[in-house]
């Protein structure tokens, strides 16, 4: 597997071309927090609606403007060959359905370790359409956070954009701490759905 590093060049590029990519590229960027976070010096894993190539960079975005901490993100191998500077800037590797797959699946829990770290991943394993309403999640999260329950955050994101009357879209980031007990893959899909169906029931009235 390829393994993540931080630069001391390319991943401070990294962190100001996203600010610089958000403010070109969409009219306003909306963070809506609905509950409070419980602590602030736990590791963090984020997971997110994957359905674009901008998720990446809204994660980080929301990293700079909510949690600082150091960002690292799980991308497939074949990816992260085309796009080797993310490798330098918190990027590591995943390969399905082969050996590498363990090695990577442990390599992610192990970011769980330090307080200082944000994990972002797309449980679905793959791009899907910003309108589909149920999420399928793929069995490797549970590998993921096994044994660290009670000593890391997850946090829920589900991203929307609306164009309503303006030439860039608005962005709509929803984000949620994980208030349950339970971190078997069934369970925490089934809680991200929850919050993902709540989210949108808020985003279809939003107008002008």
């Amino acid at each position: 597997m390829l393994k993540a590093s931080h630069h001391c060049l390319i991943y401070p590029f990294f962190r100001q071309y996203t600010l610089l990519l958000m403010k070109r590229n969409f009219h306003s960027v909306n963070i809506i927090r609905t509950n409070s976070f419980s602590s602030e010096n736990l590791p963090l894993l984020m997971i997110a609606n994957h359905i674009s190539w901008w998720d990446g960079f809204w994660a980080m975005y929301l990293n700079l403007n909510l949690f600082h901490k150091t960002f690292y993100f799980m991308m497939l191998e074949e990816q992260l060959l085309k796009y080797r500077y993310f490798q330098l800037s918190g990027g590591f590797s995943i390969k399905k359905k082969s050996r590498e797959m363990i090695e990577s699946l442990t390599y992610a829990s192990k970011i769980l370790e330090d307080p200082k770290n944000m994990l972002l991943i797309f449980p679905e394993g793959e791009l899907r359409s910003l309108y589909i309403s149920s999420h399928v999640f793929e069995k490797g999260f549970e590998r993921i956070v096994k044994g660290h329950q009670d000593n890391f955050q997850l946090v829920f994101v589900a991203n929307f954009i609306d164009y309503l009357s303006h030439k860039k879209p608005d962005l709509y980031m929803y984000v949620s701490e994980y208030q349950g007990k339970n971190f078997l893959c069934p369970d925490i899909e089934k809680a991200y759905n929850n919050f993902y169906s709540e989210c949108l029931d808020i985003q279809k009235f939003k107008k002008e």
